[in-house]
Order: structure tokens, then C-alpha cells, then sequence
């Protein structure tokens, strides 16, 4: 299956790199360009997009409202966003995943790199560069206490299995690395953080991410 991909920057030089890029890679189509968050939108809809590389600071509707918007429109929810910024701060990475983005990378990234990101949120995965992964926990690091008391109480409606998966899935893990790490089936696996996400009322599993940080389940510093 071709992945559907729509390039929203306002710059069009760096748009037609990505499209050479993008288009050169066997198994995926640039199906649409747009210079700002509004036309970004309509083409996602026209040209049921799978994957959305998005810019951040964009004219008439920046990057962050387009994605809330593409997140909240039953035409658009399963289209993935991967914000592409030079901006990988805390407060850009936080916002991002809270409007609906499945990945953060920035725009220095290698070409490979970029092509197998749009591959992972395709698929349903999670993607943080390690640089906006740093700044996720920066974030955190600074807002420890009050968030973790605050949204504790929220890992009630998960079972152990699942807080367990949810744990795993906040400190970078595939659905693969849980399944041999927890010998479960890899379906189990989905079927398990599909249920955390109804339960926490997400749409992406890069939210988790945040949730499993801001319910204490991860804790700045620890590995996977």
C-alpha cells in the first residue's frame, strides 16, 4: 500500500526537496503541497492523506492549529501528523502531541531518518526525535510534582497489564520490543494500548507518552 503524503511548509524550496525525497521512495506519494495550515487541511481531506508533514510556524493557520483541527474532523482523523520544525522546544513538542502529532523531528534530520519516521507513524507508532525527547523531559523536569499528583489518578481505569504496556510504550518502545519483552503476541500488544487509549480518551500514541511522564510512570532520566 502507497503511503498518501502532504508537504505544509511555506517554504517551497524546501517543500520540493521533500517531494523529490519522498517521491523517490518506492512505497510512498506526495500527494499535495501546501504554504500554510489552512491549505493543508483541505488537502488532507481532498487527497485522504496518510501522513502530514507539518511545519510549525506557517501563515493564515500555523502548524499546531492544523493539526487540532485534522485530529478533531472524523474526515481527517486517521491521517497522521509528523511535525517537521526547527523548533524541537518543550513547549512546541508538549503542544504538538496534545493537538493530535504522531512524531516530532526536526528539519536537520538525516534523509534516511526522515523516510523511516513516515514509515513508523504510518504504521501507528509513535515517533520523537531525541532531541524533541529531551525536551519533553526537560519539560517534566521542571513541573514534576504538580503533574504527577494531578494526573495519577487518571491510570485508575487502566488494568496492571495494561499500565504495564503503557509504561513501555512512554520509554520508546514498539509494539515488536513489548511483545518479546513481555512475550505477549504483537496483537495483544495492540489490543492492549488500543484499550489504554479509549480508557484515556487519545487518539495517538505519542499522548501516551505524555501521559505515562505527567502520571509519574516514567520519571526524567529513566531508560528503556
Amino acid at each position: 500500500m502507497t503511503i498518501r503524503v502532504v508537504l505544509a511548509d511555506d517554504q517551497a524550496l524546501l517543500r520540493g526537496t521533500l517531494r523529490l525525497l519522498v517521491d523517490n521512495t518506492p512505497g510512498m506519494e506526495v500527494v499535495g503541497e501546501a504554504a500554510n495550515g489552512a491549505e493543508a487541511v483541505e488537502l488532507a481531506r481532498e487527497q485522504r492523506a496518510d501522513v502530514v508533514l507539518m511545519d510549525i510556524r506557517m501563515p493564515v493557520v500555523d502548524g499546531l492549529e492544523a493539526t487540532r483541527i485534522l485530529a478533531s474532523d472524523e474526515r481527517t482523523v486517521d491521517a497522521k501528523v509528523l511535525i517537521l520544525t526547527t523548533f524541537e522546544v518543550d513547549e512546541y513538542v508538549a503542544e504538538a502531541i496534545r493537538a493530535g502529532a504522531s512524531g516530532f523531528i526536526g528539519k536537520g534530520t538525516d534523509p534516511q531518518e526522515l523516510v523511516d519516521a513516515i514509515e513508523t507513524i504510518a504504521r501507528g507508532e509513535a515517533l520523537l526525535s531525541a532531541t524533541a525527547t529531551r525536551a519533553l523531559m526537560a519539560r517534566f523536569q521542571r513541573h514534576v510534582e504538580p503533574v504527577w499528583k494531578q494526573q495519577t489518578e487518571r491510570l485508575h481505569v487502566l488494568t496492571p497489564r495494561e499500565q504495564e504496556i503503557l509504561t513501555l510504550v512512554g520509554r520508546g518502545l514498539t509494539n515488536d520490543d513489548i511483545s518479546g519483552r513481555l512475550h505477549l503476541s504483537p496483537h495483544t500488544v495492540k489490543t492492549h494500548i488500543n484499550r489504554a487509549m479509549t480508557k484515556l480518551k487519545v487518539s495517538e500514541r505519542a499522548q501516551l507518552v505524555v501521559i505515562a511522564y505527567e502520571s509519574g510512570l516514567i520519571r526524567p532520566g529513566d531508560g528503556p
